[in-house]
C-alpha cells in the first residue's frame, strides 16, 4: 500500500554522478560538530552513494579554540569509517582532508611547514569567520599559495560582511583562490540572502567546486530532492576532474 510513497521518493532524488566527488563533509564521529556515531556516518555514506557519488573527502574542522584536530586524530577516525564502510560492502572511496579555520594556529602550521591535510592537487580547504572579516584575507591567501598550496575557500556565500561589495570574490579568484559553494545554499536552507549570493557567484562563473558540507543525514536528504535547483544539474562544477587524483 506504500509503493506510491517509495516511487515518489525515488523519482524526486537527484542523480549527482556527474559531480562524482564530494570535497566537504563531516563524517568522522565525535571529533567536530558532524556525526556522533559510526552508524550515522554509514547512513550518510550510503546516501552519498545513492546520489551517484564515487568518492568522498571528509573534512573535519580544525578550529583551535573548539576542535583541536591533528592529522593523527583525523587519520585514525578515517580508518574507523573506512573499516565500517568495507564491512557494509560500500563501494564509494573515502578519504580525508580538513577544513581549516584561518586563525593563529593555522598560520603557525602554514609558516612553520607543518603537515597539512589537503584535497587533491595540494588544495587547502579554508574557512573565514562568519561575523567579522579578517583584516588581511588577501595576504593570507597569497601566503597559502606562496607555501605551495592552492586555497579553496569554503562556502563564500555565507560570509555576509562581503555582501555589500561582492567584487571581493572576483579579486580572490584573480589571486588564485578557488571557491566552493554549499549545495544547500542553492535552495532556501540557509536563508534567502545566502541563496541570492550563491546564485550571484554562480551567474558570475566564480564557483569552482560544489560541496555538500553535510554534518548530518538531513543535509543530504535536502540536497537529494529535485526542485528548481538547476545549478546542481547545469553548472560546470569541476569536482569530477579531481576524481582518483
Amino acid at each position: 500500500m506504500f509503493n506510491w510513497i517509495y516511487k515518489k521518493s525515488k523519482e524526486t532524488q537527484l542523480d549527482l554522478s556527474h559531480i562524482g566527488i564530494d570535497l566537504h563533509s563531516h563524517l568522522i564521529p565525535g571529533i567536530d560538530d558532524g556525526v556522533e556515531t559510526i552508524e550515522e556516518a554509514l547512513e550518510m555514506i550510503r546516501f552519498f552513494q545513492s546520489l551517484g557519488y564515487q568518492e568522498l573527502y571528509t573534512t573535519p574542522h580544525i578550529i583551535w579554540d573548539c576542535y583541536r584536530n591533528t592529522p593523527e586524530i583525523i587519520r585514525s577516525g578515517l580508518e574507523e569509517v573506512r573499516s565500517a564502510a568495507r564491512a557494509e560492502d560500500l563501494q564509494i572511496r573515502i578519504n580525508a582532508a580538513a577544513e581549516y579555520f584561518i586563525d593563529e594556529h593555522f598560520m603557525d602550521l602554514l609558516l612553520t611547514g607543518q603537515e597539512m591535510l589537503t584535497l587533491p592537487g595540494n588544495r587547502l580547504l579554508v574557512e573565514l569567520p562568519y561575523s567579522t572579516p579578517l583584516l588581511n584575507t588577501a595576504q593570507t591567501l597569497f601566503t597559502i599559495i606562496e607555501k605551495g598550496y592552492k586555497p579553496v575557500l569554503a562556502h563564500p556565500e555565507r560570509y555576509t560582511y562581503y555582501y555589500s561589495d561582492p567584487s571581493i570574490y572576483q579579486q580572490l579568484c584573480a589571486q588564485g583562490c578557488e571557491l566552493q559553494v554549499n549545495a544547500l545554499s542553492l535552495g532556501p536552507y540557509y536563508g534567502e540572502n545566502v541563496q541570492k549570493m550563491a546564485t550571484w557567484l554562480l551567474k558570475n562563473n566564480l564557483i569552482t567546486f560544489l560541496g555538500s558540507d553535510a554534518h548530518k543525514i538531513q543535509h543530504l536528504q535536502q540536497i537529494g530532492l529535485k526542485n528548481k535547483q538547476k545549478w546542481l544539474r547545469e553548472y560546470p562544477f569541476k569536482n569530477e576532474k579531481l576524481l582518483h587524483v
